[in-house]
């Protein structure tokens, strides 16, 4: 088999009008009526060269049109001031992804922290100067300073998951618009501000209320005056949440530019987009917000299955509200070359408005699970750390799955339904190794 020429042509073209044909083609991979591919003597031996080893012990197990995480992630590195590893998706508006196994910690470190921009940040803030206003439907509307924030409400500080919708885009089939995230468009830093809902009651949000619009500083690429980059909003029921914040420091420090100084807001288990970044100003309307990215199709996801590629109407998409159950291996890296046969697999796991009360971990592509260690979430919207200790029976290529349940009984699937703008992908994750 010629498999530079094979895989010249690019894997993930190959496997995308016919994964069956693909795994024939490429490895001699044979599909089974259990839907398993089997790997014929010169096609194992063919994939075993190419991942690196000389045998694939859980082969037979394996799905058929599956590409081997091996050849299917991209960790090229990218740095920008004030990050570190960070992987660059583009730069107009910046956005750039952490790479899996740069998100082990508990607590996320500002510099890993990962950079989702919809238009132009401001070029210089000024943290004494900035203000906020309230306004709209409310008793008392008010303008405030960060200064006055911290003298006038309770200041609380908390790790919380922020995770972009888009997370995980790269995987559809075929492709969705906009930045293909591959699983690091997610973070868990430790926030400290004040409680949104505190401020509202303060204002006296008035009968009618329906929904929050929020408006930042940032620019619309255009450079047009006037016109916002974003301005989302939430329910009012969800924003009188009590774990909403109005944020104006991360990891005990001064928001990092990239990701929102001086101020922003943080909505736990909902999509980044509505914790607002570079917030100047909470305007409560008696109308779901129609703001920049808040109409179409934006953020928004089909309210019934559709096939792939199929179009679907405008008037059949719904707002993203509660983030899916979701789990992502930190350790070790994919690619990782093992002398040893024990290893410790370390993640972290989170499901919006819920909690984790089990992950699970496989290295024969989902045939037997172990029960990972888990631990306790810190707080309300905060992702739970888990490891277990697995062991490899033989050298050769292995991939370790991790599956999380929440405490509703919900499960990652192996893989999910596309929908046309490539949003709230939590397939379970899996990262590949080699035992010598």
């Amino acid at each position: 088999m010629n498999t530079k020429n094979k895989k010249s042509v690019g894997l993930h073209a190959l496997y995308e009008d016919d994964p069956v044909s693909a795994d024939l083609k490429v490895f001699g991979r044979v599909a089974n009526q259990d839907r398993r591919g089997f790997l014929r003597g010169a096609g194992l031996t063919s994939m075993a060269a190419l991942l690196g080893v000389s045998f694939i012990p859980y082969h037979r197990n394996m799905p058929q049109g599956l590409i081997p995480a091996a050849m299917a992630d991209d960790t090229t590195p990218f740095s920008i001031e004030g990050k570190e590893g960070l992987t660059i998706l583009n730069d107009r508006p910046v956005n750039a992804e952490t790479p899996a196994h740069l998100l082990d910690d508990a607590v996320t470190p500002t510099s890993r922290h990962f950079i989702r921009n919809n238009g132009v940040p401001p070029v210089e803030v000024d943290a004494d100067r900035w203000q906020l206003t309230i306004d709209g439907l409310v008793e008392k509307p008010l303008t405030l300073s960060i200064k006055d924030l911290q003298d006038k409400f309770e200041v609380v500080t908390r790790p919380v998951v922020v995770e972009c919708g888009g997370n995980g885009r790269a995987a559809f089939d075929p492709p969705a618009s906009g930045n293909q995230w591959t699983y690091g468009a997610v973070a868990c830093a430790e926030w400290t501000g004040v409680r949104l809902a505190d401020v509202l009651s303060a204002a006296g949000v008035k009968p009618g209320a329906v929904y929050t619009a929020h408006h930042s500083a940032d620019k619309h690429l255009s450079g047009k005056e006037g016109k916002e980059a974003i301005s989302r909003g939430v329910p009012i029921g969800k924003a009188m949440d009590p774990n909403n914040l109005i944020a104006f420091a991360m990891n005990g420090k001064p928001i990092h530019p990239m990701n929102g100084a001086p101020l922003r807001l943080i909505i736990p288990g909902w999509p980044g987009s509505c914790s607002q970044k570079w917030l100047q100003r909470i305007n409560i309307r008696d109308q779901v917000h129609d703001g920049a990215k808040m109409t179409g199709t934006a953020y928004r996801v089909p309210k019934h299955p559709v096939a792939a590629g199929e179009k679907v109407a405008k008037e059949d998409f719904v707002i993203i509200e509660r983030m899916p159950v979701k789990s992502l291996i930190t350790h070790p890296a994919t690619g990782t070359m093992l002398s040893e046969k024990k290893l410790e697999v370390r993640g972290n796991a989170w499901s919006g408005e819920r909690k984790i009360t089990q992950v699970e971990i496989s290295i024969d592509f989902g045939a037997t699970w172990i029960t990972a260690e888990l631990g306790e979430q810190p707080n309300f919207g905060a992702w739970q750390r888990f490891k277990a200790q697995v062991t490899f029976p033989e050298p050769g290529y292995f991939e370790i799955w991790a599956k999380a349940t929440d405490d509703k009984g919900v499960s990652q699937p192996f893989g999910i339904a596309w929908n046309p703008k490539g949003y709230l992908n939590n397939s379970m994750h899996r990262v590949a190794v080699r035992v010598s």
